[in-house]
């Protein structure tokens, strides 16, 4: 496999552009594909079979197009599918995303994290086996939040309809005394400036792009994958393509043509 091969990152929806900007800020030389399954989403309202089906589609499709790693950017599809993913193509670097249960345990000063995350997450044994590593003797309190990710689908970050529900999910975490909250979804990161308005300064907003970026580094260095020169990214969306390139601009920061994924 080519070094100047790109790199396949996909989500349910436009969530994983978060995680997409981190790893182009990261590895600005790096070829990006990036598949967005918004005919799908959300993933976390699904059952794991239909999400791990969904992931072997688009992961075929990504390898197809000459990935030499892949990038679950959604947490979601992680619980439901990385294990698998991993074991179906031995070698190949495949990085998931989790929920920022450890560095919040870290930073918290009064004992209690609140989690914002997907329906799907908080049930998967993936985030139990996280809590049992990390938590410790920290309280950690779950909000699902359902309806979220549609609005951000939808480009509304900061409308009435997103402030309402992101009001209704946070103020449960802030009456039980929560100082540190975890955004346990992709597309939450979209809304941190919203979120940022709606709590105290003093509460910490943990999210684990970057984190995921500085893993994908690690493993194509490790594979002697790393970029040398060529660049760009290319996307697609198995929903209406025209509703990815209205939004790529506010949550990519580029205008870009998006294809129809075939699958």
């Amino acid at each position: 496999m080519s070094g100047d091969a790109p790199v396949g990152v996909f989500d349910s929806g436009v969530g994983g552009l978060s995680v997409l900007r981190e790893i182009r800020a990261r590895l600005p030389r790096e070829s990006l594909l990036y598949v967005a399954d918004s005919g799908h989403v959300p993933y976390g309202e699904k059952s794991p079979e239909y999400i791990r089906e969904r992931c072997r589609r688009i992961a075929d499709f990504l390898l197809g197009q000459g990935a030499k790693a892949l990038v679950l950017a959604c947490n979601t599809a992680t619980a439901a599918a990385v294990a698998e993913l991993r074991e179906c193509h031995p070698g190949l670097p495949v990085v998931g995303m989790e929920p920022a249960v450890k560095p919040a345990a870290a930073a918290t000063r009064t004992g209690t994290v609140g989690v914002l995350a997907t329906t799907g997450t908080l049930k998967s044994a993936r985030f139990a086996a996280l809590l049992d590593r990390f938590a410790g003797d920290v309280r950690v309190v779950t909000q699902p939040c359902p309806g979220l990710v549609e609005r951000i689908e939808a480009g509304e970050l900061d409308g009435p309809q997103t402030r309402e529900l992101l009001e209704g999910f946070v103020a449960p975490l802030l009456l039980e005394g929560c100082d540190t909250l975890i955004l346990g979804c992709t597309h939450y990161p979209f809304i941190k400036p919203l979120l940022r308005r709606l709590v105290p300064e003093s509460i910490s907003l943990i999210d684990t792009g970057a984190a995921v970026a500085r893993q994908l580094e690690r493993l194509l260095q490790a594979g002697g994958l790393l970029a040398g020169g060529s660049v760009g990214a290319r996307f697609w969306s198995s929903g209406e393509p025209a509703e990815l390139e209205r939004v790529l601009p506010l949550l990519w920061g580029e205008v870009a043509a998006v294809e129809s994924l075939p699958v």
